[in-house]
């Protein structure tokens, strides 16, 4: 069956085609909804309930622009909606904002860990650091999604920054010792 196909059968609300969607963009879809949740067990709540919207408002989807986009785009509005209204986004100075250059040497940083510190960062620079770098959303629209301003935006983004930073220069200065030997 075609994606088209499949499309169709879910907006005439065919249980069987919500499943084959389901089974066909979870793990994609649950990447998404780790990048914007505090732990795994919200993630997974976080895409139970983005597949219920999907399925509320598939009707909706048009056959324009991108089905991938738009699934992804639902993921991440209903991720961020348990955050909107709270006052968690703190505005920087922003002489403090500047653009960091970090060095990553392959070799030795995997990505187990560097989504490992992504996910440590606190709720205000996690989002606007994975919606601007991660998701390529612009500050003004990062500002309009969590109700901030772009300069609060441009801040956290570089506090976000900065802690990755000593996160990882930490790790790079990590030194392994060897056991001394018996003697």
């Amino acid at each position: 069956m075609d994606l088209k196909q499949l499309i169709n059968d879910c907006q005439n609300n065919n249980r069987k085609a919500q499943e084959q969607l389901y089974q066909l963009y979870a793990s994609k879809l649950f990447a998404v909804c780790l990048k914007y949740s505090r732990s795994y067990s919200e993630a997974q709540d976080n895409l139970q309930d983005g597949f219920l919207i999907i399925f509320k408002k598939i009707e909706q989807y048009s056959f324009k622009g991108s089905f991938d986009g738009w699934l992804k785009r639902i993921m991440i509005n209903n991720a961020l909606q348990q955050y909107r209204g709270q006052t968690f986004l703190s505005l920087v100075n922003e002489d403090m904002v500047h653009e960091d250059v970090i060095e990553l040497d392959d070799e030795n940083l995997s990505l187990e860990y560097l989504l490992k510190i992504i996910q440590e960062l606190p709720d205000r620079y996690r989002l606007v650091f994975n919606l601007y770098v991660l998701d390529n959303y612009s500050h003004q629209e990062i500002a309009e999604m969590l109700s901030i301003n772009i300069g609060t935006s441009k801040s956290n983004l570089a506090r976000a920054r900065m802690i990755l930073k000593e996160k990882i220069e930490h790790y790079k200065n990590i030194e392994i010792k060897p056991f001394p030997s018996a003697k």
